[in-house]
């Protein structure tokens, strides 16, 4: 939903912060903040959202975080942004920026046969004498596909899953594996077609692993969570507080259903549990320099290869259309290529993480509530374009007031 031109107008001469959300100093009239309250509190009741929280970044800094609703409907408990809950495959960039890490450390190549990283081979039965590379999990044009119901089954309600990565994979892949399958492979060249693979961001994750000689969830902790503060994350179940682990549900029928917490045999594919407070420090990081505060997670040049765009008009998969879809490192474009960062769809979940091209408008959105495909794009996105829509104000504001010093 766009706001209504008078609110437009108003936005675009003023910047507002609340006192309980503000994470910058800026001037402007409270009624501008309590409209855009009243735009979010009415889709979410309108929708049977349960708990959301979102924020706006503005040139590398937080200038509005806000929850809404419950993280707990049954207790009353507030859903804020301190409010932890898994983040689906945002996950993703988590994934790739620990890939770039070993890449850096010189551990991995972006452009070697994976292979030549793994205990087991992974090769694809149709086109057995291409390599498949870091670079095609990455863009998701290695192949691989996430097949029915195997990959439903890596789900465990209930806590962490109990199988291994390397184990789940191994039988993935290995011709003796219980789940291999040609049909786990795409008829397709490596790097000639893209397909979204979950299973292939969880490979690429184990590859992090075993070139790290330790497990992805500590490996982030050592050269992600930590350096940037972020108390409230973690990829497994047991590494979080979950008495502030928001509750999930589900409202695709009249009755809202619990669904129990749950972890994944692929978990670097979407995985971390995080709040959004805690992510703005991740996504401001990437769309910086790779720093955050003064403590630094990626090299400047790792974060630039890592967003950088690897289709061109001269080496792209044959199913992409440019202006429609390109591709980073675990690193996606929205909204015909306007966008950048990632989103993240579970059960119980829906995640938006993006930015303008140019890097200085950014909104964060959490929900704790699956919709019917109908409601979600009616209100959960139409939360979302209310904060981008206010972000952008926010930031002509912005610039208004400097040029008007």
């Amino acid at each position: 939903m766009k706001f209504s031109l008078l609110l437009s107008f108003i936005l675009l001469i003023s910047i507002f912060c609340l006192p309980a959300t503000c994470q910058v100093p800026l001037s402007s009239t409270l009624w501008t903040a309590y409209t855009l309250d009243s735009l979010i509190e009415k889709k979410r009741s309108q929708s049977g959202m349960v708990g959301l929280a979102a924020a706006i970044i503005i040139d590398n800094k937080v200038v509005w975080t806000k929850g809404y609703g419950y993280a707990d409907l049954k207790n009353k408990k507030p859903f804020t942004p301190n409010t932890i809950i898994n983040i689906g495959s945002i996950s993703k960039t988590f994934t790739g920026v620990c890939m770039m890490k070993a890449v850096e450390d010189k551990k991995l190549s972006l452009d070697r046969d994976i292979n030549d990283y793994l205990p087991f081979k992974v090769i694809n039965p149709y086109y057995p004498a291409e390599k498949i590379t870091l670079k095609n999990l990455a863009t998701h044009t290695s192949g691989i596909t996430d097949r029915t119901p195997i990959y439903d089954s890596t789900y465990f309600y209930g806590g962490d899953h109990p199988t291994p990565l390397g184990q789940f994979l191994k039988s993935y892949f290995d011709p003796e594996g219980k789940f291999y399958s040609k049909e786990n492979f795409l008829n397709q060249k490596p790097g000639s077609f893209r397909e979204y693979s979950n299973i292939a961001a969880g490979l690429a994750g184990y590859i992090v692993e075993l070139a790290a000689g330790m497990p992805l969830n500590e490996y982030s902790k050592q050269r992600i969570f930590k350096p940037l503060n972020m108390k409230n994350s973690g990829w497994l179940l047991s590494e979080i507080n979950l008495a502030n682990h928001s509750k999930l549900y589900d409202k695709q029928t009249d009755t809202l259903k619990t669904i129990p917490l749950y972890g994944g045999a692929t978990y670097p594919d979407g995985g971390v549990r995080t709040s959004v407070a805690d992510l703005s420090k991740f996504f401001i990081s990437m769309l910086g320099d790779g720093s955050y505060q003064g403590k630094r997670m990626l090299q400047k040049i790792s974060v630039e290869t890592m967003e950088r765009f690897q289709f061109t008009p001269e080496n792209k998969p044959e199913n992409i259309e440019l202006k429609k879809l390109n591709s980073g490192l675990f690193w996606a474009t929205k909204m015909n290529v306007t966008q950048i960062g990632h989103g993240g769809t579970d059960p119980g979940v829906k995640t938006e993480m993006l930015a303008n091209l140019s890097k200085d408008v950014a909104v964060i959105l959490f929900s704790n509530t699956t919709l019917t495909d109908k409601d979600l794009f009616k209100y959960y996105f139409g939360i979302y374009q209310d904060l981008w829509t206010y972000g952008l104000a926010l930031k002509a504001a912005k610039q208004n007031h400097k040029r008007n010093k």
